[in-house]
């Protein structure tokens, strides 16, 4: 038996995730000891100020690694001794590696979204693209999607600013892309002439259900890729579906974000078949009265 690993997630509203229960049970499965801890800054009363003290006393604790969600992706890049090439790409981390007195980050959404998307929608066109939502995990569900050889791109969110902005990165890494912004209003249009859609809100989550357009827009030619994993089938993936289209759920992204994150942590390869059963499991059980 190893000495105990001990890791934990920063955000705000995160006391219900499902991150510690999937990483200690792969860890326990590994014959690890491995230990998971939630930092909610909205139950201890702190702020992404705070981040900088949390980081030292993670690291003075032994923590061997943080992962970092909302609000803190961004704010934590000046925080930290080196970045993976992805995270410095993408300007946001969601894993920090403590290592030699160093604090590593990296980006395992974009990896996690990818291998998802490899495994669930094998072969699908990509010639052209449309990606509905450009804040959270928009950046790195766009990258992930052009380093499959997207041809045509178009990035819609309400906010063109923040289309525009998220257009404006995509171009300067991925010159040889078309990228172009748009608000839901194009949506008629650029769906017609798209081979699939990328679905990056929080529409259709449990707290936001409903879908983020008209599905009549749904073609049974249209692949779907959701980003929402809670409920694992959202109204958007449903409606696709009946279709006949080629749909992708959100939980393979949470499951495989977080198989990156456990084999930065730990070293080890885990099974992510098992973590994706897991996690699938732990959502199941949620929709059972008690």
């Amino acid at each position: 038996m190893t000495d105990s690993i001990l890791c934990g997630l920063i955000g705000t509203g995160i006391g219900a995730s499902l991150t510690p229960p999937m990483h200690e049970e792969e860890g326990a499965r590994q014959g690890l000891r491995y230990v998971y801890k939630i930092i909610d800054l909205d139950e201890l009363g702190l702020s992404v100020a705070d981040l900088p003290r949390l980081l030292r006393t993670a690291r003075e604790l032994g923590f061997r690694g943080l992962n970092i969600t909302h609000p803190c992706k961004q704010a934590v890049l000046d925080h930290l001794d080196d970045l993976s090439p992805e995270a410095r790409r993408l300007g946001a981390v969601n894993t920090v590696l403590f290592d030699g007195g160093r604090a590593i980050g990296h980006n395992t959404d974009w990896s996690g979204f990818g291998r998802n998307f490899d495994r669930g929608l094998p072969g699908v066109a990509l010639d052209a693209v449309v990606q509905l939502g450009a804040g959270g995990a928009g950046a790195a569900v766009a990258y992930a999607a052009l380093t499959r050889g997207v041809r045509a791109f178009t990035v819609v969110d309400p906010d063109l600013a923040r289309a525009t902005a998220l257009r404006d990165t995509l171009t300067v890494l991925f010159p040889d892309v078309a990228v172009s912004s748009a608000t839901p209003a194009e949506l008629p249009r650029l769906l017609a002439a798209a081979d699939g859609l990328i679905h990056a809100t929080p529409v259709g989550m449990a707290a936001h259900p409903g879908t983020a357009f008209d599905p009549a827009l749904l073609r049974p030619d249209l692949w779907v890729a959701e980003v929402v994993y809670r409920p694992i089938e959202t109204e958007l993936v449903l409606r696709a579906r009946a279709l006949g289209a080629p749909t992708l759920t959100g939980a393979g992204m949470a499951v495989f974000q977080a198989v990156d994150a456990f084999r930065i942590f730990t070293g080890v390869e885990p099974d992510a078949d098992r973590m994706l059963a897991h996690m699938t499991a732990l959502i199941e059980a949620e929709r059972v009265p008690a």
